[in-house]
């Protein structure tokens, strides 16, 4: 499904020689195209009426929140090239001048990552530049990300992405990020890279290439790609991993797409949104062996009213379920921004007195199980606390503290009170406070750090040579 007619005599001559050919000129080496005339029309006018149209026909359904990043289809544009116009005409929603295209290779085996560094990357539309100093501060030799151009050869992942950025975005670079087979090492250098990059250009996207099953009837292609759609739109990187290594769930690209998640999580996404779904089957009407592509975005949102009441409403079920009968509710909604990956805190206070705090700190379980667990934990299981008994019900009141992502702190400066919860970590000793702490006990900035070092079990200076994080709350009571 990967190739379709648009094959050329011109590229049967760029097929002589080397897919990759550097040419030099006045404005540095360019990446000929590979795959044009193969993949996507070599003629100008052919591919923009294409891509156009396919764009036209792409409804941008407006999504509530933050866009941070992107997953297209890399097929032929005849089979998934609808598909990918439907995330990039989401472009829209973010003024953009620096793509991170990220993509597996599928000719060239290696192990890490390879970023192509230099140059421009030419398509039918004209050159790309290389963001040459954002790639080349990804490149770490030790961690087995390295500038090798023979990946890029007859690679196609993330040379197809390239037309339809230049028709929905202007004035932008590029970073192109080539997958092998990653190591620990080469995973976790890009995965603290590009999010320390993303947090400091504003205006930079990632776009992660892939295709989902392949080869599978129609119906067993849609089963298992509902499952994939599903743990990316729950931003549960951890399930999606499970489903790609036990072969329930399929992505060619789903290394870049695990990685994707990862750093979009470190940057707040909260959720991913659905935008299109097909298959070769739905364009060709062979079933037997399909090919499966999404367009998907992954999303920073708020918490609406009726997401925050219907938290709120299922820890104060929890909490007078466990302590009445020792079970825990089933929860029935299906709301998907309460499916998604979550870290809660449950406050529990009687006469405005604190009864019981128990929460997570990592977003590793669904939002809803989250205030569930933590719900019967502050409940039962603080050991400030005895548990709780029915008598305590009927004057309880409750809050539920839904967490940003940990940022790294490196200077205590830029803690605000009210604003910032702390964790302090040395050692095995850990301490958490959070950010309504320090404001309910008039705590000015050196006693929330001695108190959250007392909190570790440390002395009340400890704080100053502990690794210390931040994190901001969305406070429902």
């Amino acid at each position: 499904m990967k190739r379709n007619r648009y094959r050329t005599s011109a590229l049967v001559i760029v097929l002589l020689v080397p897919a990759l050919l550097l040419a030099c000129n006045a404005g540095g080496t360019i990446k000929e195209p590979a795959v044009a005339g193969a993949f996507y029309p070599a003629d100008k006018q052919v591919l923009s009426t294409m891509v156009n149209d396919f764009l036209s026909k792409a409804a941008a359904t407006p999504v509530e929140g933050r866009l941070i990043a992107l997953i297209a289809p890399h097929a032929g544009y005849e089979y998934s090239g609808q598909v990918a116009a439907y995330s990039y005409n989401h472009l829209k929603e973010r003024t953009i001048d620096t793509v991170i295209l990220i993509g597996p290779s599928h000719h060239f085996p290696f192990l890490g990552a390879s970023v192509y560094t230099q140059g421009r990357m030419r398509t039918p539309f004209g050159v790309v530049s290389i963001n040459e100093k954002m790639a080349a501060s990804l490149l770490n030799e030790k961690a087995g990300v390295t500038f090798n151009p023979a990946a890029f050869e007859k690679e196609h992942s993330l040379e197809v992405q390239l037309p339809f950025l230049q028709t929905s975005t202007k004035d932008f670079t590029i970073v192109p990020i080539l997958i092998g087979q990653p190591t620990r090492e080469s995973f976790d250098h890009l995965s603290r890279s590009l999010t320390s990059i993303l947090k400091q250009h504003k205006n930079a996207i990632i776009i992660a290439s892939t295709d989902l099953s392949h080869y599978h009837d129609y119906s067993t292609a849609k089963a298992m790609d509902s499952k994939v759609i599903d743990a990316v739109s729950r931003m549960a990187p951890g399930d999606l991993e499970k489903l790609l290594s036990s072969g329930t769930g399929e992505m060619c690209g789903g290394f870049p797409v695990l990685l994707t998640m990862m750093v979009a999580q470190q940057l707040g996404a909260t959720h991913g949104e659905l935008y299109n779904y097909a298959n070769s089957g739905d364009v060709t009407n062979d079933k037997a062996r399909v090919v499966g592509y999404a367009a998907m975005g992954l999303y920073q949102g708020k918490l609406t009213s009726r997401e925050r009441m219907e938290l709120l409403a299922l820890a104060k079920k929890t909490v007078a379920s466990y302590v009445n009968n020792g079970s825990t509710p089933e929860y029935a909604g299906h709301v998907p921004r309460l499916m998604a990956q979550g870290a809660t805190f449950v406050t529990i206070k009687r006469n405005n007195m604190l009864r019981g705090c128990i929460g997570n700190i990592q977003p590793n379980m669904p939002l809803y199980r989250s205030v569930i667990t933590n719900a019967v934990s502050a409940s039962s299981r603080d050991p400030r606390f005895r548990a709780m008994t029915r008598e305590e019900l009927k004057d309880m009141e409750i809050e539920v503290t839904v967490l940003s992502p940990l940022e790294p702190l490196q200077n205590t400066g830029d803690i605000r009170i009210g604003t910032h919860g702390i964790l302090l970590v040395k050692g095995m000793n850990s301490g958490v406070f959070l950010p309504q702490v320090p404001v309910e006990n008039n705590w000015d900035l050196t006693t929330y750090l001695e108190q959250v070092s007392l909190k570790a079990g440390l002395p009340k200076d400890a704080w100053k040579d502990a690794q210390l994080y931040t994190f901001t709350a969305d406070i429902i009571k």
